[in-house]
């Protein structure tokens, strides 16, 4: 065994074994405990984690550092707080239960995807590629696929559905259009043949009830909008998403 202050500790921690063990043990807790208390008890630990490993001055949050040992656990953390295993508001209790059965039985690679889900962007300049899970990614001209491990979701944001509405990938001169629809179908088809159980498959537009499929799994903008605007023309058009949750940034 290593002594408690060795070196040796921090560069063998393994951020996605624990992100999973962490998952297990909090999905196990909640069954005997109450959701708010599961909740303060993920925050208790990662705090716990930072102030042990974490470099940083007191009283001054910009000097606040994680080496790459611990960089990207704290987003696995933030991404299982607001997963659909502890998170169960929209979710019947057998939705529930079958959720929290997969993460038990499933390898590392998978419960990944299911805490963090992996995101797709095409666009028309850019071929595609993997994206991290930002609402600021929200915008008119992108086509966005998610994979959850239980659900695989194509997103048309507003141009992109409208466009698609109104048949233009039917279109002589549109051809471009045409293949930017398609790129993601057939990944999406790829995803599906390699999955078991087999996820459900959605195609949303943006401002679609089928979009909320998408928006929770998100990072939530840091700026603000202000209540006037929500649910106006002029909120549409600026293409952002209204969120109630704590930016990761912040």
């Amino acid at each position: 065994f290593a002594d408690a202050n060795s070196p040796s500790i921090a560069s063998s921690f393994d951020q996605e074994a624990t992100a999973v063990l962490m998952a297990r043990i909090a999905v196990f807790k909640a069954k005997v405990d109450d959701s708010p208390d599961v909740l303060r008890w993920l925050d208790r630990m990662l705090i716990c984690l930072c102030q042990k490993y974490a470099d940083y001055m007191k009283e001054d949050p910009v000097s606040f550092r994680l080496t790459d040992y611990f960089s990207i656990y704290p987003q696995f953390m933030f991404h299982l707080w607001r997963s659909q295993f502890l998170q169960v508001f929209s979710n019947s209790h057998d939705e529930t239960a079958f959720y929290r059965h997969i993460l038990n039985e499933e390898d590392l690679n998978n419960l990944l995807i299911m805490i963090q889900p992996t995101l797709m962007s095409y666009t028309f300049d850019v071929g595609p590629q993997p994206v991290l899970l930002d609402s600021a990614l929200i915008k008119p001209d992108v086509i966005l696929l998610l994979d959850t491990f239980f659900h695989i979701l194509i997103f048309h944001s507003e141009t992109v559905a409208q466009w698609r509405k109104a048949g233009y990938q039917d279109q002589d001169g549109y051809e471009n259009f045409k293949e930017l629809l398609e790129n993601p179908v057939a990944d999406a088809q790829d995803l599906l043949f390699d999955c078991f159980p087999i996820p459900r498959c959605i195609v949303c537009g943006q401002g679609g009830n089928q979009a909320r499929f998408l928006l929770p799994k998100l990072n939530p903008l840091t700026i603000h909008v202000s209540t006037s605007m929500i649910g106006t023309a002029q909120a549409a058009g600026a293409g952002q998403a209204i969120f109630t949750d704590v930016s990761l940034q912040v």
